[in-house]
């Protein structure tokens, strides 16, 4: 299978919290994307970004950590001896700890969903869109596209705002 990944594009995130909901009910209390918001109130959701070359993967001592078929960064609990290394390299701090489970938890692109051909359930749920899932160049493209759609709406609403400034 090609390589999948997940991406957030913050410049639309409203802050409506259903990707952390949904993650918190199919993970039973225990959300892997968790929005969090700045001193001036813009939200930011955080995640695993399923890196490909995953310092919390080279770091790994009891070789827990792997990557599956589409690329995703996935923790084995049967390995993991909770060290927490992978906690103190992740860039952008994506691993938790279970203290109950004493064990390292994280992200895994909704594994049991991509199984059955489906995506993971915050891109699927996102009523902004702003969180999606794909093949790397298949995520590039939307990017480039969203980003052209933007430049051109700027560029209309200067035309018209002139237009009217014209017209006044």
């Amino acid at each position: 299978m090609a390589r999948r990944i997940l991406h957030v594009d913050y410049s639309l995130c409203i802050g409506c919290e259903t990707c952390q909901s949904v993650c918190d009910f199919l993970h039973h209390g225990k959300p892997n994307i968790r929005i969090y918001y700045t001193e001036s109130g813009l939200p930011i959701p955080i995640n695993c970004r399923h890196c490909e070359k995953a310092p919390c993967m080279n770091v790994c001592p009891s070789n827990a950590i792997y990557k599956d078929t589409d690329g995703a960064v996935i923790i084995d609990p049967k390995k993991c001896i909770g060290c927490l290394m992978c906690l103190a390299v992740c860039p952008f701090g994506a691993p938790s700890y279970d203290a109950r489970l004493k064990v390292v938890t994280k992200c895994d692109m909704c594994a049991d969903r991509r199984r059955v051909g489906l995506e993971p359930a915050c891109s699927e749920m996102c009523p902004a869109e702003a969180v999606f899932f794909g093949r790397p160049e298949e995520v590039e493209d939307e990017i480039r596209r969203r980003t052209a759609e933007k430049i051109a709406r700027e560029r209309i609403s200067s035309t018209v705002m002139e237009s009217i400034g014209r017209i006044l």
